[in-house]
């Protein structure tokens, strides 16, 4: 008998690999962890072999032509689970009173509202979008230390963070010692490409990540190392890190997934297998730590650990976060906009890989006309780089 109330838990973006390793962590421990709802955007198959298996009480799809076929399969296998549909009913399975925990893994800006709503209403929040944060850092804080949520991070580099940090961090900062926030990142599969090849690059060729299985939205991000801009945004808010002291580490064999550095000379690093059930389960748990499921790291059969200076010539994404974080306001939520926009159409072979980082460059132009002071305003901010992304993109298609 476990001594342990289990908790329930709502798993935003069920389908993709943050939701389906989730679920296997969560069977591994039936115990622990029990299904309050799943969600998914419109992969009703998907969902469908998942709501059979974990049984919860809500499934919601966004699209509201796979949300009939999903409801129609449930009951003719006489499922119980009431499927919802819509992007408020995102919302609402986030906040919903049943949930003790949110995973909030839905990709891009489309999962800020029901992030945030978890965190309103004062859930455990597994935080995987990154761009949560990045969209609306400030409000998400504020709305973290309002409602009393605890704030666990899914990314396997800020996880790795939060494990290097000394638990008094949080109550002060500026005593705890910190001198550096070390980020690490693969460099993605062009890390040691001729640059003059990578005008070139196909979507397939950016999508076939070499250390992790990951989305092709994501995995765009990691061969433009834009998903580590990205993060070195949502580092800056998980810990109150400025931009000066995070720096990024090209480490390809992914075994560090990050460190930090400490005043004394002191170097801590989270090592592990890439494997995103590793934080997963360390957040599911926290404080305590459960089986993931991950096969142990046998630093013998890895016998090396390389690291180098990301090159920012390669990577003219990464300078533009950068730049993004030290110019604050609406600048991070513009720029994701604006990439989200680009990797779009990368991917659906409208403009090149070397044209994603010219899209979001003129994008930022306006970011300090916008006040990012509520949720309308981010959107607002958001939707003002989007117009301006597709007008590029146009123009770059049409001279392709």
């Amino acid at each position: 008998m476990s001594q342990h109330a289990v908790q329930r838990i709502t798993v935003l973006g069920a389908t993709g690999s943050i939701g389906q390793s989730t679920l296997d962590v969560v069977a591994r421990h039936p115990d622990r962890f029990s299904v309050f709802a799943l969600s998914a955007h419109r992969q009703d198959d998907k969902l469908f072999e998942q709501v059979l298996r974990f049984a919860p009480q809500f499934a919601v799809l966004v699209d509201g032509e796979a949300a009939a076929r999903l409801r129609t399969a449930l009951r003719a296998a006489g499922s119980r689970t009431e499927v919802l549909c819509g992007s408020e009913a995102l919302v609402d399975i986030a906040a919903a009173a049943e949930a003790d925990m949110v995973m909030a893994a839905i990709v891009g800006a489309a999962g800020l509202r029901p992030a945030l709503a978890a965190a309103r209403a004062g859930k455990k929040v597994l935080l995987a979008n990154k761009e949560a944060l990045v969209l609306s850092g400030r409000l998400f804080m504020d709305a973290v230390a309002g409602s009393g949520a605890v704030l666990l991070p899914i990314d396997s580099e800020h996880n790795a963070v939060f494990q290097a940090l000394p638990a008094s961090y949080a109550r002060d900062p500026q005593r705890s010692g910190v001198r550096r926030v070390l980020l690490t990142a693969s460099g993605g599969p062009f890390r040691a490409s001729p640059l003059e090849t990578l005008a070139g690059v196909t979507p397939e060729q950016a999508c076939a990540h070499p250390n992790w299985v990951m989305g092709r939205k994501i995995s765009v991000d990691s061969a433009t190392m834009m998903n580590k801009g990205l993060e070195v945004i949502e580092a800056h808010w998980l810990f109150g890190a400025s931009a000066d002291i995070i720096e990024v580490v090209v480490h390809r064999q992914s075994v560090i997934h990050s460190m930090v550095e400490y005043i004394d000379g002191s170097v801590i690093a989270q090592l592990g297998n890439p494997d995103m059930r590793t934080p997963i389960a360390h957040a599911m748990a926290w404080p305590e730590r459960i089986d993931a499921g991950v096969r142990a790291l046998d630093l013998f059969e890895v016998a090396r650990l390389d690291f180098e200076r990301p090159d920012l010539a390669r990577f003219p994404c990464l300078a533009l976060a950068f730049e993004a974080l030290r110019a604050g306001g609406a600048a991070p939520a513009m720029l994701n906009a604006a990439n989200e926009e680009a990797v779009d159409a990368f991917l659906g072979h409208r403009i090149g890989f070397l044209d994603i980082a010219r899209v979001i460059e003129p994008c930022l132009e306006r970011a300090g006309d916008f006040a990012v002071d509520s949720l309308d305003a981010v959107l607002a901010a958001d939707a003002q780089a989007r117009e301006r992304a597709r007008l590029e993109i146009h123009k770059l298609a049409a001279a392709r």
